[in-house]
């Protein structure tokens, strides 16, 4: 009896510790690590890109191409972006493709790389279906969250407009 409590105590404790350290992996560290970093590719044939590894911003200008900048985004930035990655928890963003048959062309993309803690993450989400999936959203505000923050900086503004369109 003593032999069969005993291997129970120690199998319920060890299926705590397996459920402990599976929630804990998907919560984000209260603080911004120092290795955080992401890029995001975006728009028609994501020629879009804001990429803080590199420090680059990379503008379809359609007709025209591309044009690259270096641009590295402030602390204070990224901070702001990561509380807002944060607040959507997005490395447990799940449902990011609708169950759907239709599909549309042209068609925007979003595809994520992102570092925390040493570990990547590559949530994508494409525009190509009619519906949008449940957590596509999240993933679309923030773009353009950061997306305004580099509009909005003198040397984007510098960038020449885009020309023609994607049909």
């Amino acid at each position: 009896m003593k032999k069969g409590m005993i291997l129970l105590f120690i199998f319920t404790f060890f299926l705590l510790g397996c459920g402990l350290n599976n929630n804990t992996k998907d919560v984000m560290p209260e603080e911004m690590p120092s290795d955080f970093d992401f890029s995001v590719k975006f728009g028609v044939g994501k020629k879009n890109e804001i990429d803080t590894y590199e420090d680059k911003v990379t503008k379809d200008l359609v007709d025209d191409g591309t044009a690259t900048i270096n641009l590295p985004l402030t602390i204070e930035e990224k901070a702001k972006i990561y509380e807002k990655m944060k607040n959507i928890n997005i490395i447990r963003l799940k449902e990011l493709t609708p169950r759907t048959e239709c599909m549309t062309k042209p068609y925007s993309e979003d595809e994520w790389k992102i570092t925390i803690n040493g570990e990547k993450i590559t949530p994508y989400i494409s525009g190509a279906y009619c519906e949008k999936a449940n957590d596509e959203n999240k993933l679309i505000d923030l773009r353009n969250y950061i997306r305004n923050i580099v509009q909005n900086k003198v040397e984007y503004q510098k960038l020449p407009e885009a020309t023609g369109g994607y049909e």
